[in-house]
């Protein structure tokens, strides 16, 4: 599999080429454009009752898509919904926790499943369960905005507002909690957020969708505005 990852970091788009018999598991609604002769099936990916738990918790579809080569060079385009960057990550065994959302694509060998991320974060506007991807292969994620990777040293914390993370590794400590005190966390635009501890990689995106829908929902014209 070779993928090229074009038109960075405002609108990308990931070129997938496949080897012959190879296949891609994407999400619903990725594909842009593909070879004619790609064999594609559609499934509740890991059973009905993870993939209920995909679409329920993990902001993702219900059914993912399976991409396969029948020739060699037989390729597909991929897109997030939204416009922004795309990373490509190889994996090794290891394990990511995943935002809501960000999930594009992955290889054969990558298992993607839900993770309960627990009460604490019941609070935060951005999702309750992140999807946990671990294996080896190729995982393709996506972000509103560029993605910023960075890695903690060993007891080096950072505090991330929960609308901003993309990927970090799963053994990494996190804790969600307030910006500061609760007048800051009402009314600083901050609400809650995430403090990681190393060692471990992270990801970021540089803008969050929740911040753009609170800038815009104000700006649509209501129904009496439009009237008058």
């Amino acid at each position: 599999m070779h993928i090229e990852v074009r038109y960075q970091p405002s609108y990308a788009l990931a070129m997938v080429t496949l080897d012959e018999g190879e296949s891609i598991q994407t999400e619903g609604g990725a594909m842009v454009g593909m070879s004619p002769d790609l064999e594609l099936q559609t499934a509740a990916s890991g059973g009905f009752f993870k993939s209920l738990g995909r679409s329920m918790f993990g902001g993702e579809s219900f059914f993912l898509n399976t991409y396969t080569a029948k020739k060699q060079g037989d390729s597909v385009a991929l897109a997030p919904p939204l416009p922004g960057d795309i990373a490509v990550i190889d994996m090794h065994g290891e394990e990511l926790l995943v935002q809501s959302g960000s999930y594009l694509g992955s290889s054969n060998g990558v298992k993607v499943d839900t993770h309960w991320s627990g009460a604490k974060t019941f609070f935060g506007s951005e999702g309750l369960v992140m999807l946990r991807v671990s294996g080896t292969g190729t995982l393709i994620v996506s972000s509103y905005g560029a993605i910023h990777a960075m890695e903690l040293a060993a007891g080096q914390s950072y505090i991330v507002d929960t609308g901003h993370l993309v990927t970090f590794e799963e053994h990494m400590r996190y804790d969600v909690k307030k910006v500061a005190g609760w007048k800051s966390t009402l009314f600083s635009g901050e609400g809650l957020v995430a403090e990681l501890t190393g060692p471990g990689k992270l990801t970021l995106q540089s803008r969050s969708q929740d911040s753009f829908l609170s800038w815009l929902i104000p700006q649509l014209p209501t129904q009496t505005s439009s009237s008058s």
